[in-house]
């Protein structure tokens, strides 16, 4: 308990000094954020988030680790959670959190060029990744915020930007080092906060299962079976402690896109396609979205790339196949070059040192969600939701509205993500 009580001392010191530097860039915030929770925030239940990056949706079955497997038996699943096009981890994460498809949210992969902005986004560049610019909508810690309810977040996408001037109360920022024992003793920290400054949204990142699917692709079974069982430790322990608390506390498990072996044989490499004086060309690795430099027509850009087509196809970008919907956010491009099922797009120096190393087999996501290996998962436990109960596969823009209503706050007008599509699983259906 001392350990505990010398975290929470210091997640609130900390919490705070992070809010007020954030304070300070903030030009003029609509809206403070939440410190401490109203009265009517204390009375509702606590909800975690948990994502699990690349946890395909036939793993469980496949391998059944025991503490995600109790979970469920006890809980709620779905066949899997189908996630947006392209099925990349920024994208997925974002319209997990606002129930809205990329088109809207505005992330439109891992990397992509923002008119609105003028530079180009990455995910791996901290200056754009945590700028609240590039995020469109309202995640569902800053509706929490509204309500004046203290959040929290550990590495869950998008919680490092400023949204609307607006972070989680406590949020870290992303380092991979941390051990999931940090992050676990972490969430029951906050558990273990007053009730006025008690998060009542917790929302947690696992990359476990994406890196290990990238690095020896999900046919390996070995290698997955070990990282799975590794973080099904990690969960019992998270488990144990949540039902410790006593606190009426719902569980969401989810991942953002499932995994599929490739061939690095099959590795299509960028520089064959690209063309600096016709058009600017962002890699997502699955999908290459097209900018036709000022002056030069669309038409000039497609004469050039359709002879290229080799294990790949050229569409103008509202007649591509993938998206739920006609794309029309303009940072999209006005072309986008789709690879073919089970090859992908890399820079030509990635292929030769796979093949340096005698690397024969990696892991991939991003590709179309009708393959169904790009599908994630969907478990839930806790008073809120039913027993034993299973559904049908879900899009993952649903979740939003169901986390809304589980903490009853209004759901947002003009989202993508339907109640309806979901409410089956809570227990007052």
């Amino acid at each position: 308990m001392t350990r505990r009580l010398t975290g929470i001392v210091s997640i609130f010191v900390l919490g705070m000094f992070s809010v007020i530097s954030c304070n300070k860039k903030m030009l003029g915030s609509p809206q403070s954020i939440a410190t401490s929770n109203s009265k009517a925030a204390q009375e509702k239940p606590y909800l975690l988030l948990i994502s699990l990056d690349g946890f395909r949706w036939d793993y469980m079955d496949k391998y059944k680790p025991p503490n995600l497997s109790a979970f469920i038996d006890n809980g709620v699943s779905a066949e899997s959670l189908v996630p947006t096009f392209p099925s990349k981890t920024f994208p997925n994460h974002y319209s997990i959190a606002t129930g809205l498809y990329p088109d809207k949210h505005g992330i439109l992969g891992n990397v992509f060029s923002s008119n609105e902005n003028g530079v180009d986004f990455s995910y791996k560049d901290k200056t754009t990744a945590t700028d609240g610019r590039f995020y469109k909508g309202s995640p569902i810690w800053l509706e929490a915020n509204k309500a004046n309810m203290v959040t929290a977040s550990y590495f869950f996408v998008g919680t490092e930007a400023a949204i609307q001037g607006v972070h989680p109360t406590y949020y870290h920022t992303f380092d991979p080092s941390i051990k999931n024992k940090d992050r676990v003793n972490q969430a029951l920290d906050w558990l273990e906060m007053p009730e006025e400054k008690k998060p009542h949204l917790i929302l947690m990142y696992f990359g476990d299962m994406d890196k290990t699917g990238h690095d020896y692709g999900p046919g390996n079974e070995e290698k997955i079976k070990e990282a799975l069982f590794e973080l099904d430790k990690s969960l019992g322990d998270l488990f144990k402690g949540v039902e410790a608390t006593g606190l009426p506390v719902n569980i969401l498990i989810v991942s953002d896109h499932g995994m599929s072996d490739l061939s690095t044989s099959k590795i299509i490499p960028t520089e064959t396609i690209l063309n600096d004086s016709l058009y600017l060309a962002l890699d997502n690795g699955t999908i290459v979205n097209i900018h036709p430099k000022e002056g030069v027509e669309i038409e000039e850009v497609m004469a050039h790339l359709k002879p290229k087509e080799a294990y790949f196809k050229v569409y103008r970008t509202e007649k591509t196949p993938g998206f739920e919907y006609k794309p029309k956010n303009r940072d999209w491009g006005g072309i986008q070059l789709v690879a073919d099922y089970g090859y992908y797009f890399l820079p030509k120096a990635r292929k030769e040192s796979f093949m340096k190393r005698e690397i024969k087999t990696i892991g991939v996501h991003g590709y179309d969600a009708k393959n169904k290996e790009m599908h994630g998962i969907f478990y839930a436990n806790g008073p809120a939701f039913k027993n034993g109960f299973n559904i049908s596969s879900l899009e993952n823009i649903h979740i939003y509205p169901l986390m809304c209503e589980i903490l009853g706050l209004p759901i947002p007008k003009r989202i993508d993500g339907k109640l309806n599509k979901v409410k089956s699983v809570l227990k007052n259906d």
